[in-house]
């Protein structure tokens, strides 16, 4: 197939709702120009600060630069990293529904950066507490009717314990749940419109693959398994596949240069929830999403695609 989109869709009319595990990405740059006196590592003199908004945060922030309405529900901790989420958040134009858990702190990932090289990452994490998630199951329910499409964000910190009641009432609420997996078990997911899993998370549930023609047994057996509408697959260096009933569709990758793929799930998960909340059909959402995907590997960071770059004039 060879369908391209070439008017931009009215993705200012789409609403998005992000649910998941939310983060703070934290980037110290510096400069290296020694070796520790006390051990064999770099010193990293720190120059330059910046906070970003990652895992489930970073979805909705992509999905807002694009241009839609965007809404996000997670948990941080009742602390001065949570402030600085929920600022962000404002900043982004995104409607936040963030919970608040005093029993924990708000889940930060930290990276050094030294001559434009990641030269370490720290993360500080916590799984919230059952109240709170509670909570948030609750006012899940209560936004279904205000968006469009359900994007459940899982990176396994424990925000989505209750995936599987999530996707049974989004989709009895006729919405469309994509999710982005984690795991060993993906049964939580069933019944949802789409998975995006990558390579290792998909070797992790139906075992290796020796063939193009094997990989796509196993694919349209597992979207067969979990009822789903389709299943995309993201492959790095070898683009994206989606396997849909009695069909795929393969895009090979379209970056020029990978400068940090860090978020590049998120910039495509966004993006072709924006796409299919505009109602392109499933080839044009997932080239746009493989655009949007080799954009934001060369830039630096957990980044963002505009819908300028996507759609030039």
């Amino acid at each position: 197939m060879t369908t391209s989109v070439t008017v931009a869709p009215a993705l200012d009319k789409v609403r998005v709702l992000v649910v998941g595990d939310v983060m703070l990405d934290r980037y110290w740059f510096g400069d290296v120009s020694r070796i520790s006196p006390e051990a064999p590592v770099p010193i990293v003199r720190i120059e330059k600060r910046e906070a970003r908004l990652g895992g489930a945060a970073n979805v909705a922030r992509n999905a807002a630069a694009l241009g839609a309405h965007a809404g996000l529900l997670g948990v941080v901790g009742a602390d001065e990293a949570g402030d600085e989420v929920a600022q962000l958040l404002e900043g982004g134009g995104i409607h936040s529904y963030l919970k608040r858990d005093a029993a924990i702190s708000t889940i930060i990932k930290l990276r050094v950066i030294g001559r434009q090289q990641q030269m370490l990452r720290i993360d500080f994490e916590e799984a919230p507490t059952d109240t709170v998630l509670r909570d948030k199951l609750m006012q899940f329910k209560a936004l279904l009717n205000d968006y469009d499409v359900i994007v459940l964000s899982d990176y396994a910190k424990g925000s989505l314990v209750n995936v599987a009641d999530m996707v049974t009432s989004a989709r009895a609420a006729g919405k469309v749940v994509m999710v982005d997996p984690k795991g060993d078990d993906f049964t939580r997911y069933t019944g949802a419109t789409v998975l995006t899993p990558n390579k290792s998370e998909m070797r992790r549930i139906v075992g290796d693959w020796r063939s193009e023609e094997e990989l796509t047994a196993k694919a349209q057996q597992l979207r067969t398994d979990l009822k789903l509408d389709a299943l995309l697959l993201t492959r790095s260096e070898e683009g994206m596949t989606l396997y849909t009933e009695g069909e795929q569709f393969h895009m090979p990758a379209q970056a020029r240069e990978v400068f940090d793929v860090s978020g590049a799930g998120d910039t495509v998960i966004a993006t072709m929830a924006a796409m299919l909340g505009a109602g392109a059909s499933w080839q044009e959402a997932v080239q746009t999403a493989n655009r949007a995907g080799g954009i934001v590997v060369g830039k630096l960071g957990t980044a963002t695609v505009t819908r300028e770059e996507l759609f030039p004039a």
